[in-house]
């Protein structure tokens, strides 16, 4: 009814609508684990793919309105003489929105040999030599996506099998035919605390016989075992992916870095961070950046 629609115009310029304001945020979710290598065998398993990446400028919330986040922790990697795939990441979120976690790395035994999709994709192990047994990226379907797929280990199928990378934010991880594990794909950089800092970054597949690692992506991939060692641990707060493990079934793969989401508005607005959340807030010019860094909670903006 037009009256209606005169209403909720007086209304506003009177001073009666609901308060907003507008806030650029980013989000990205836990990495996978990294793989970790089977009894008895000498071949370096995958790494695990890096946490959902997205960043959003300019939304409108309300103000004096509870809101949930939910900083997602990284994957376990996979245990030492299990021959394991790694654990997926856990899911980022503000609000309704969300970022999915890396896929988990492969491991070295029947049943675990394939990367798992997630946010982006966890690499796969390289035998018997299989191009499709890496895991894809962008599991939330979003536009732009997320994150890309991880890669295929390698074998010659007689003296060395090399496992595959984690997909990065940015880019799939790469692939590699030789004894030297999978490199892990590249993260994306972002300025929204003052400083450009680049998150999610896949982590790296681990050696076979001889040769070295892969080495893990840039935001905070870590990287792949060398023979006979166990992958790296993913970068906290940049949601790396875990290296895969090296081929000793003795090692582990090194688990997936933890989450963030961060927050930047108006330096004239105050926020509070619920219990369950550990976060921060600093001063850039005219906004205030709020950096949670774990938890689940709310937070709200007066």
């Amino acid at each position: 009814m037009w009256w209606a629609q005169l209403l909720n115009t007086v209304t506003g310029l009177l001073g009666g609508g609901v308060p907003t304001i507008s806030i650029d945020f980013l989000l990205v979710a836990g990495g996978g684990g990294g793989g970790s290598a089977a009894t008895g065998q000498t071949a370096g398993v995958g790494g695990g793919g890096a946490g959902g990446y997205r960043s959003f400028t300019s939304q409108v919330y309300d103000l004096n309105v509870n809101y949930s986040v939910t900083v997602g922790a990284g994957g376990a990697g996979g245990t030492a003489n299990g021959g394991v795939r790694g654990s997926s990441g856990n899911t980022s979120t503000f609000s309704s929105t969300n970022a999915s976690g890396g896929g988990g790395g492969s491991g070295g035994i029947t049943g675990n040999v394939t990367g798992l999709n997630g946010g982006s994709g966890g690499g796969s192990y390289g035998f018997p030599l299989n191009t499709n047994s890496f895991g894809t990226g962008n599991s939330g379907g979003y536009s732009p996506v997320e994150g890309y797929a991880g890669s295929y280990g390698y074998t010659d199928s007689i003296t060395y099998t090399t496992g595959g990378a984690g997909g990065g934010s940015s880019a799939a991880g790469i692939q590699v035919t030789s004894n030297n594990g999978s490199t892990g794909g590249a993260g994306t950089s972002n300025s929204i605390t003052g400083s450009s800092v680049t998150y999610a970054g896949g982590g790296g597949g681990g050696a076979g016989a001889s040769g070295t690692g892969g080495a893990g992506g840039t935001g905070g991939g870590g990287a792949g075992g060398n023979p006979s060692g166990g992958g790296t641990s993913g970068t906290a707060n940049l949601g790396g992916g875990g290296g895969g493990a090296g081929n000793s079934s003795s090692v582990a793969g090194g688990s997936g870095g933890s989450g963030v989401v961060i927050f930047k508005y108006s330096d004239t607005r105050t926020i509070t961070i619920g219990s369950g959340l550990t976060g921060s807030t600093a001063t850039s010019g005219s906004f205030k950046i709020t950096t949670i860094t774990a938890g689940t909670g709310n937070v709200s903006w007066a």
